[in-house]
Order: C-alpha cells, then sequence, then structure tokens
C-alpha cells in the first residue's frame, strides 16, 4: 500500500513480527490486533458473507459485528478480538466454508 497507516509520532510499539493471510506474509506488531495489522497492510476483504458471497471485513473494531471473522488455528473468531503474534496463521472465511454461521 506504500503508506504506512499506524500512528507513529511518541508511540513506542512492540517488535514487528510477520504473520500470514491467505498465505501471504504480513507486517504487524506483536500484540496489535489481526485486524488493524491487516488494515494497515492494505487488506479489507477478510471473508466472504454467507448467502450472497459479498466481500466482508472490519467494521465495529470490537468484535461486535462478526464481520471481520477470520478462521486461526482452526478456529473462526474475530480479527479485531485477535492479537498478533509471530507466525500466526490466519485465514480467510469463504462462503463455501460459512455454511452454519
Amino acid at each position: 500500500m506504500g503508506a504506512e497507516l499506524r500512528a507513529s509520532e511518541g508511540i513506542q510499539r512492540s517488535p514487528r513480527v510477520t504473520f500470514y493471510f491467505a498465505g501471504r506474509p504480513v507486517q504487524g506488531h506483536e500484540g496489535e490486533s489481526v485486524a488493524a495489522a491487516l488494515y494497515a497492510a492494505g487488506i479489507r476483504h477478510l471473508r466472504d458473507a454467507p448467502r450472497d458471497g459479498a466481500p466482508r471485513g472490519m467494521f465495529c473494531a470490537m468484535g461486535i459485528c462478526q464481520e471481520c471473522l477470520v478462521e486461526i488455528d482452526g478456529h473462526r473468531l474475530e480479527a479485531c478480538r485477535a492479537n498478533v503474534t509471530a507466525g500466526l496463521d490466519v485465514k480467510q472465511v469463504t462462503s463455501e466454508s460459512s455454511d452454519g454461521l
């Protein structure tokens, strides 16, 4: 994306680490939310809606709307409620894998 979207002036951040989203390496700061790290990396499409397959992504950023649902270690959870750690493997939820939500 080019421009850094995270505030940086006067802020001490945790170490920058690499995690993976849909097999793609992403840089984030350890402990920040997965949703914030993906957003800062320019990734907005986190899952497909179960009914019509429309793209969904971070909306409320606090776990209420469930629009940022992803799969981490075989468990579905909101990306805004999961923390970045080195090597974390985050998968996109597709309309095919959303059956029964």
